[in-house]
């Protein structure tokens, strides 16, 4: 297995932006400045982290007839005491459920209880299972860092810098009935990314460059902040699939910065072709959603597809609809970003495919709580999130006869 390599310049809090924006958008970049801290993988520095790459963690979740490692985290009911937490399917077998770290497994009954059919899990008193009050979440106005007050006005929304969300979360492994989730589901197609995919066939080296936001830089994953299980953020997760499916040898170089949005890559774009990219994975869209149009949004991303082709007239992309913010908090704009999924779409052609996690975030909180699924309460995936991003975009790479 080739060592993963995440490259990513770092910024400060004093860095400018390349030009005035909303003070909404300025507080997004100050919420994810924090990621910085951390230290990432680089390709040149040996490091004692241990990820075991397995391919069942990249099987499709919408595939098959098995979740791995889906997070939950189990909040009380404030009359009776009981903790709850919700999974995306109908649970017809639970395999295994244990801690974040996966250090500590869990027993049925002694821990946690389920019925058949229902997609809840239960844990009775004296479960070793951590579980938390919904006001363990909250924290009062003005007592963090980042001002993320509730949509209702009752406090501030539990921000977590790096690895509190992970402590808190639970992973269940189960077994459930086949289901259809819908339209949105990606696929892959031949003609979609054709040079990209066929040089992955003819185990030629390909090299990807992803330009994004705190996402892409690998936020709140746990190998991002060092502690176990040392997962790899999605872009380290799809280098290392892509090469353990093709055989080939996959570069992937990530200039992501934290804070960044659709305005600012259009001043990056020597970043992007300096290595040459076969691929270029575009994703953006979290802090365009303090209040960029969805016209504007188009409109920058097509520029820098064309800025891109004037040096590298063959690259193929993947625009990535991103992951939905916690709804509730008021300063991002829910509503754009539908919108800014369907203006990516209507970019696509032969050479340029969409990678849609908006719709599949959606349909993720009509069954579960932003609080299972991220890494900071806010706007960051962790790690089972890491992995179903990761799922997406190889999905449109490799073909299940390949």
């Amino acid at each position: 297995m080739h060592a993963q390599i995440i490259r990513v310049r770092r910024c400060s809090t004093s860095e400018q932006p390349v030009a005035p924006v909303s003070s909404a958008s300025l507080m997004l970049r100050a919420l994810i400045v924090a990621c910085l801290s951390a230290t990432f993988v680089l390709a040149d520095e040996p490091s004692e982290q241990k990820w075991d790459y397995a391919p069942e963690s990249l099987r499709p979740f919408w595939v098959g007839d098995t979740v791995e490692g889906e997070s939950m985290l189990f909040i009380k009911d404030p009359k009776t005491g009981v903790a709850k937490a919700s999974v995306l399917f109908s649970i017809d077998a639970v395999l295994s459920v244990h801690n974040s770290a996966g250090n500590m497994t869990y027993e049925e009954g002694r821990d946690y209880s389920w019925k058949r059919g229902t997609r809840e899990i239960t844990i009775p008193a004296g479960s070793r299972i951590v579980s938390f009050a919904a006001a363990d979440l909250r924290r009062p106005d003005d007592s963090q860092k980042y001002k993320l007050t509730h949509r209702d006005g009752n406090g501030e929304i539990f921000f977590g810098a790096k690895l509190e969300y992970h402590h808190m979360q639970t992973c269940i492994t189960y077994k459930h009935e086949a289901e259809n989730w819908g339209p949105f589901i990606p696929k892959f197609d031949e003609q979609a990314l054709p040079r990209t995919v066929g040089r992955l066939r003819n185990g030629k080296p390909v090299s990807i460059v992803l330009i994004g936001d705190s996402i892409s830089s690998g936020c709140n994953a746990s190998g991002w902040a060092g502690e176990t299980p040392y997962q790899p953020p999605f872009p380290g997760l799809l280098q290392q699939h892509l090469e353990a499916e093709y055989q080939s040898k996959v570069q992937m170089t990530n200039p992501s910065v934290s804070g960044k949005d659709t305005r600012w890559v259009l001043s990056a774009i020597d970043l992007v072709v300096k290595p040459k990219p076969d691929l270029v994975i575009v994703a953006f869209g979290m802090n365009d959603a303090a209040g960029r149009s969805a016209k504007e949004y188009q409109t920058n991303t097509k520029a820098v597809i064309t800025k891109i082709r004037e040096s590298l007239p063959n690259a193929e992309f993947i625009l990535v609809a991103t992951m939905l913010g916690n709804r509730d908090w008021p300063r991002l704009k829910q509503e754009l970003f539908p919108q800014y999924r369907d203006a990516l779409n209507e970019l696509c052609e032969p050479g340029i495919a969409l990678a849609d996690m908006t719709s599949i975030w959606t349909e993720f909180l009509k069954r579960k709580q932003d609080w299972d699924l991220t890494g900071n309460g806010v706007n960051h995936p962790n790690d089972f999130g890491h992995r179903v991003y990761a799922q997406v975009l190889s999905t449109l790479l490799v073909s299940s006869s390949h």
